[in-house]
């Protein structure tokens, strides 16, 4: 009986295949062909196997050839089962015209029901032909486990009974492990570094510097700048950018006026509240317009406005100078 219905399977799957074969595979152009290729036609149950698909075209003269692959969804029939769907590759064999392209896809499938399963044709489109083309039918044999029809039916066997101790959990635990040394590893350090930075240690006391007055660094800088003689080798933007460098750094370090960056005109207004004399601020006035001139406007001044601005740059840090600053240089004490 088993035998007769074999055989009524097997001349069931003939006849479909030989009514498959019989179709007319439209094809868009000779340029186009799409096969389709099993690893392997026979298979046991549960097992994989791998569906090659593929198209092949040329392209000449500029033709442009769109493929448009086939729909695959999760089964290919009720008894074949797609397990997965490669991406699409695409290769070109030969770079000459006319240009030939290979278009490949690899499926992944399985049966779980034994016999011959023909899987259908695969459409795929061309351009806009909706005829499309077809690859050729394929058979796939799903074969049975070996059965011993003589023998007793058995009961499944129960599952064997696996001894579980600490051992094991640990093992399949094994982040448990690393995070307890690496706790121990943390303790040991911070024990280490407190004994070591917990120690008592002799105390220094460090006897400050007196600092030295902002007049006596700025005459020690008007000094310098007279021997460099640079507006007598007529570098006079270069000799009023330091000037005025001289008296900015001046007036920070004496009056905390943020000098250095500010301009001509932000200086002047800072000194409304300061304490000083009129004639020194218009000094400083003075000195500093005129270096915007020179540096800005390219302006020439006379010899006797550049040493003039010198002069004008000493009687400004002498006339405004702290006096006790003086005191303190000479006893040792800060200011």
């Amino acid at each position: 009986m088993e035998f007769k219905m074999r055989n009524r399977r097997f001349i069931y799957t003939a006849v479909l295949l030989c009514g498959l074969l019989c179709v007319s595979f439209s094809s868009y152009s000779q340029d186009v062909k799409a096969t389709a290729t099993l690893d392997s036609n026979v298979i046991k149950i549960g097992q994989q196997v791998k569906l090659k698909l593929s198209v092949k075209y040329k392209t000449d003269n500029g033709k442009h050839i769109k493929i448009g692959w086939a729909e695959i969804g999760d089964t290919l029939r009720k008894e074949v089962e797609v397990v997965s769907v490669g991406k699409l590759d695409t290769i070109i064999t030969d770079k000459k015209n006319p240009v030939e392209f290979i278009q490949t896809k690899t499926l992944l499938i399985t049966s779980f029901d034994s016999g011959y399963w023909a899987i259908p044709p695969f459409k795929f489109i061309v351009n806009s032909d909706t005829n499309g083309i077809f690859t050729e039918p394929l058979l796939l044999h799903v074969g049975g486990m070996a059965v011993d029809t003589t023998l007793a039916i058995k009961d499944i066997k129960a599952p064997f009974a696996e001894t579980y101790n600490w051992l094991d959990w640990l093992k399949d635990n094994m982040w448990v492990v690393w995070l307890l040394v690496g706790l121990l590893v943390l303790t040991i350090i911070i024990i280490l570094l407190a004994r070591r930075y917990l120690r008592a240690k002799p105390i220094f006391i460090e006897v400050e510097k007196p600092k030295i007055p902002a007049h006596v660094i700025a005459y020690e800088k008007l000094e310098k700048l007279k021997t460099e003689k640079l507006w007598q080798e007529g570098k006079l933007k270069l000799y009023y950018s330091s000037l005025t460098d001289i008296v900015r750094e001046y007036i920070e370090n004496r009056f905390k006026i943020q000098a250095l960056e500010q301009t001509t005109d932000e200086i002047l207004y800072g000194f409304r509240n300061v304490a000083i004399d009129e004639e020194s601020k218009s000094k400083l006035k003075q000195v500093l317009i005129l270096s915007d001139l020179v540096k800005f406007a390219k302006e020439q001044p006379t010899s006797i406005e550049n040493e003039m601005s010198m002069a004008s740059t000493y009687d400004f840090v002498n006339g405004t100078k702290r006096d006790e600053a003086v005191k303190n240089v000479e006893t040792g004490v800060g200011s």
